[in-house]
């Protein structure tokens, strides 16, 4: 349906341990994120951002409510249904750039791929595509070693592009970075956005780094303090 959201949090709460020792990461966490959206989602150490983020991206589950996935129950799912859904529909950009040191930028991006199934033409096809997009053509071949942090950035998004994602999720994109990096990291994710109509979930603490999305929803002690449009998302 048109209208489904592409993910819904519905009273989503996580518990970890029992009685005294028990502590709710999530309680009762409820929004909607559409196609095309730029969100940050924030707050402060323990407020539950991370379990959230954790759970979105399918590599933890609620332990009440749900969490639809283009009105697809992922509770009701597999741990390989899980695995394929994260494969196929969701792309991870990290603060640690995850990038094989010794193995050049295009090999890089060629890897999800190769789970994938893609020939090894179409292959290389897609991974310079996505290198174009983020400004790097001219270096498919350097090893990450070779790269400047905001360039290992670039091809960590790139690769996180280069399986045409139904969402990117960002944890602390620019955590690794100085600020003039951060900003142009931000403005290429901004870009994305904007062209591709590329959906994008941010995890930050930083207020600067918040302001690229046009919507933020804020986390405290498991629950959502706010949620509302930036002043671009209100432009």
């Amino acid at each position: 349906m048109a209208d489904t959201p592409l993910i819904r949090f519905d009273r989503v709460a996580k518990i970890y341990g029992k009685g005294e020792t028990e502590v709710r990461a999530l309680d009762g966490a409820s929004f909607t994120i559409n196609d095309g959206e730029f969100v940050a989602i924030m707050g402060p150490s323990g407020s539950g951002k991370s379990t959230a983020m954790n759970i979105l991206g399918c590599l933890d589950t609620p332990t009440s409510g749900s969490y639809l996935f283009r009105g697809i129950d992922v509770k009701s799912l597999t741990r390989s249904q899980r695995a394929l859904l994260r494969r196929n529909y969701i792309g991870f950009v990290f603060q640690g750039f995850n990038l094989l040191k010794r193995t050049t930028a295009r090999e890089n991006l060629e890897l999800p791929l190769i789970y994938r199934g893609e020939t090894s033409a179409n292959r290389r096809k897609l991974a310079l595509r996505a290198l174009e997009l983020v400004g790097l053509g001219d270096r498919a071949n350097h090893t990450s070693s070779e790269l400047s942090g905001g360039q290992q950035q670039r091809v960590a998004i790139a690769r996180a592009l280069v399986t045409e994602p139904a969402v990117i999720f960002a944890d602390e994109p620019t955590g690794n970075l100085d600020s003039s990096r951060s900003h142009e990291i931000m403005k290429l994710l901004d870009d994305l956005n904007r062209t591709r109509h590329l959906t994008i979930v941010l995890v930050t603490h930083e207020e600067d780094i918040a302001a690229y999305a046009r919507r933020q929803i804020r986390f405290r002690d498991g629950k959502i303090a706010s949620d509302a449009p930036t002043q671009k998302g209100a432009a």
